[in-house]
């Protein structure tokens, strides 16, 4: 039998890997592709995923993840973090939107509005729902957070700073929220001001990442994430799920 030759083998594994890393971001790009609409045709209809506020008199925090506009939404989502206080009939919307940053002023933007409405189209996924007393002791943690928030008024699409840095900012600095991000939110590994070692999103782990551009990341809620060039490949044991670039968590268990 004749062996086959290194480079042969070496050329092999590497084109699988380019299979392994392309082909999930094509299939999300058929299925998340848009048709032509413009952007300012988009819909921003509430989605009914937060409690009435109108009929909810408890404290309520929330966050949600919804596909990027446009091209980006092949491979990334969008997510914030909304809350009312006890007996308040308005939510607060807080999240980085980077056109606002291009324009010369802020990215950081709270305003009160629906919080689960759809982002330009794409129906939003509930990440946490935190209610009543623990929710109202949550609220002015992450006001705090949120006006701590080092890049205001700097973003990028691509590795970070951007919406996904600033809810994992958030989550970083208030562990109590248990916010899992999703693997699609391309940026919540960038940790910034030359860190390259830090607390996972969730705070059931730990994470080292360069630049937000290649790093590891090993938690009990996100499970083991490998980040290669802003794109994740993982597993969660806990969800009995895999995580692909493009296509996100994917897992058997209804829900997950």
């Amino acid at each position: 039998m004749i062996a086959t030759p290194a480079w042969v083998l070496t050329r092999r594994l590497m084109l699988a890997g380019l299979v392994v890393l392309i082909a999930p971001l094509l299939a999300s790009a058929v299925v998340h592709g848009r048709n032509g609409m413009h952007w300012s045709d988009a819909s921003h209809d509430s989605t009914g995923l937060a409690p009435d506020p109108n009929t909810t008199s408890d404290a309520v925090v929330q966050a949600y993840a919804a596909r990027a506009w446009g091209w980006r939404g092949a491979f990334g989502v969008h997510t914030w973090i909304a809350f009312k206080p006890k007996g308040v009939a308005d939510y607060t919307r807080v999240e980085v939107i980077g056109w606002y940053a291009r324009r010369g002023g802020s990215a950081l933007v709270m305003r009160n509005g629906n919080p689960d409405n759809e982002w330009f189209g794409s129906k939003p996924e509930l990440l946490i729902d935190h209610r009543g007393e623990a929710a109202a002791a949550l609220i002015p943690k992450i006001l705090a957070a949120a006006k701590a928030y080092p890049y205001p008024t700097d973003y990028r699409v691509w590795p970070g700073p951007n919406s996904n840095t600033f809810t994992a900012f958030i989550a970083r600095q208030v562990p109590e929220l248990r916010l899992e991000l999703p693997p699609l939110a391309v940026g919540k590994d960038y940790l910034g001001g030359g860190t390259i070692a830090g607390v996972a999103p969730s705070g059931t782990g730990y994470q080292l990442s360069l630049f937000g551009l290649a790093g590891v990341l090993v938690a009990v809620d996100e499970g083991i994430e490998i980040n290669l060039l802003g794109l994740i490949f993982g597993i969660d044991p806990m969800d009995l799920a895999i995580k692909l670039p493009g296509l996100g968590s994917l897992s058997p268990l209804p829900g997950k």
